[in-house]
Order: C-alpha cells, then structure tokens, then sequence
C-alpha cells in the first residue's frame, strides 16, 4: 500500500523585520501590550513593491525540491494554500507553476485559511495514496502586509500577522508505518463572521448586522466603496475573544481524533506543531494534552502569524534545528477563520 512521505521541506521568510517596538511608529501600542496578549516580539514583512505570494513561495519550493532530489520539471501536481493571494483571481497556483518553469501540471488553490497547509497536505496525501501523482508540491504561502490597518484602530489584528512561506515535497513510500499515518479535517462555519474579510464580496454584507450602503445603480459596483475604506470595513475583522474560545476546545480535540485514530496517546508524540495562532493558544493546548516544553515547537516571537505558511515554516524551522529526527512521531495542527481546523499526524 501507498503512504506519503514528506522527501523536502524548505521555507521563506522576508527580510524585513518589524519588532513590536516599530510598530508603535504607526499606532498607540506597546511591546508588553503585544507580547502579553500574543506572545509575539517581531514579524516579517515582505518588500512593498515586488516581493509577492508567489515569489516567496517560489523561494522556499526552490529549497524543498532540492532536498526532494528532484527538480521543478518533475513535479506532477501544486497544491497552494493561502488567503492572500497575488490576484482576485486567477489563484496563486498558476502562478508558481509559470514561475517555476513546471510542465502544464494541475494547480489547485486552497481557501482554509490558517488550517490551509493542512487541508493543502490531506488533499495531496489523497492523491499520493491513489497513485495519481508522485512528486506533490504543496505550499502554504502569505503576504498579509499589504491588508492590513496600520493604525489604532485595526490594531488587535494588525500586531499578530506576519508574512512568509513554506513549501514541502510529498512523494509516495511503501516503507510500512512511516509517512503520513492519517489526516482529519473539520468545520462549523455558524460563527463564520468572527474572523473574516468581508470586502471584497459577492454577499455585499448581506450576512452582517451592519450592511452597507450601495450605490443605487441596477448593475455592478459593489467590490468596495469609498466609505469602506474611509470606516475600516475593507479590512480584515477578528473577534479575538470567539476566536479564542473556540480554538483551545477544538485544537486539542483534533490533535486527540488523531492520536486515537493510530491507537496512540498524545504522550507518545515526539513533536506536536501546531499552527503559530497565538502563543496563549498553544500553551493553552499543551497544557491541557499534559505535553512537555521539549514536546511543543513555536517560532510565533519571530515571525507572528503567517496564516496558511506557518504550520511548514514552523516544521521546516524544527527540521532544520535538529528537533525532527527519523522515526519520530510529529503531529501538525491548525485551526482557524471558517472556522475549520484540521490534525495530521506523521511518522517522519
């Protein structure tokens, strides 16, 4: 039987670093106030002009084909995850292909959000497993800089996103108990709302207590108006407290479908990266799994919440220092706006 493996894995990070210290150039905040409600003390933020969705993650599929020992010709299938891409459309997918040089190979984008990588990896480990492709290339990539409100008031959302990428390489194995054991996939879109960008859309509010005020013409001008931009509605909205309170009941649950489902318990896991939503949130889960420091990667002090690209870049980052070895159980997990959230756990 066919299981997937991960062959490489690379990421991407920009070189621009925004402490929260920078950040009180642009609104009333404070380095405590951000760490004490986040856990974060700096992020990434890609170049304004040039540096894209697309390019960044075209800088960290270079790093995880090469230590697939393949190359960009052989890749059969992209899956890309992402919520901020290059385009309103078309998706980000084509776009790495084309800049990759790829053969005319499928590119499937994935709307997940902060569970995106691990909806993006699940899919492609359905099509390893079938034998349909054999070099995957899935990537989580996000350049969240360009959207947000860099001001007081978008400030509970501003201070937490940062941007970057990660990519893996997932080829097939019939090395028994090793790859990817299983992957679990869930979503409750009745509080949809909570964390959401509601603009541009073809719902013109329609769901929101608050709508807008439309022209009054009988066709078309509804992408974005003025006033969306003079009140802040254009920009991205998190009720940070829902958001939290559904997260540390249902990241821990997926994480315990999947230890159950292999017939393990969480006590057995070597490494558990979970998606870097909130360091709160993470200590919040690993207390309650009764998981050692040793036990739980996070790098959200450096780069923030980079959404879809953090659950490979943080797997990335713990490969590269040594804290995944041969043999070792990891465990990813995500959760996020929709709400979805998602566990897949590997046998590295």
């Amino acid at each position: 039987m066919l299981h997937s493996k991960i062959a490489g894995i690379g990421y991407y990070v920009p070189k621009n670093i925004y402490t929260n210290n920078d950040l009180t150039r642009f609104m009333e905040t404070s380095d405590e106030w951000i760490q004490e409600r986040t856990g974060i003390k700096e992020r990434r933020y890609a170049d304004r002009i040039g540096e894209t969705t697309t390019s960044m993650a075209v800088e960290a599929s270079k790093i995880a084909i090469q230590r697939a020992n393949t190359s960009a010709e052989e890749i059969d299938f992209i899956v890309f995850a992402t919520l901020s891409p290059d385009y309103y459309f078309p998706g980000c997918g084509v776009l790495l292909q084309r800049e990759m040089g790829m053969k005319e190979i499928g590119a499937l984008d994935v709307r997940n959000q902060c569970s995106g990588f691990v909806y993006a990896l699940s899919i492609a480990d359905q099509f390893i497993k079938t034998g349909m492709y054999k070099n995957i290339l899935v990537v989580g990539s996000e350049k969240q800089s360009y959207a947000l409100d860099f001001s007081t008031r978008g400030r509970s959302v501003s201070v937490i996103f940062g941007d970057g990428a990660g990519a893996v390489v997932l080829q097939p194995t019939q090395e028994e108990g090793k790859g990817i054991l299983s992957t679990h996939l869930h979503s409750d879109g009745s509080e949809a709302e909570k964390l959401a960008m509601y603009y541009p859309g073809a719902s013109a509010g329609s769901y929101l207590e608050n709508q807008p005020k439309w022209p009054d013409v009988e066709l078309g001008q509804m992408l974005m108006t003025e006033e969306m931009l003079a009140d802040g509605s254009a920009f991205p909205y998190m009720d940070g407290q829902a958001v939290f309170k559904k997260a540390v009941v249902k990241f821990p649950e997926v994480i315990v479908e999947a230890m159950a489902k292999n017939n393990l318990s969480p006590a057995d896991m070597d490494l558990l990266v979970p998606h870097q939503a909130n360091l709160r949130i993470s200590q919040y889960v690993q207390k309650t799994l009764g998981l050692r420091d040793d036990q739980v990667f996070n790098n959200i002090q450096k780069y923030g919440n980079t959404t879809a690209a953090s659950v490979p870049i943080a797997l990335c980052e713990a490969w590269e220092e040594g804290k995944i070895k041969d043999g070792d159980l990891i465990c990813l997990a995500a959760f996020g706006a929709g709400f979805t959230w998602g566990s897949a756990l590997i046998r590295w």
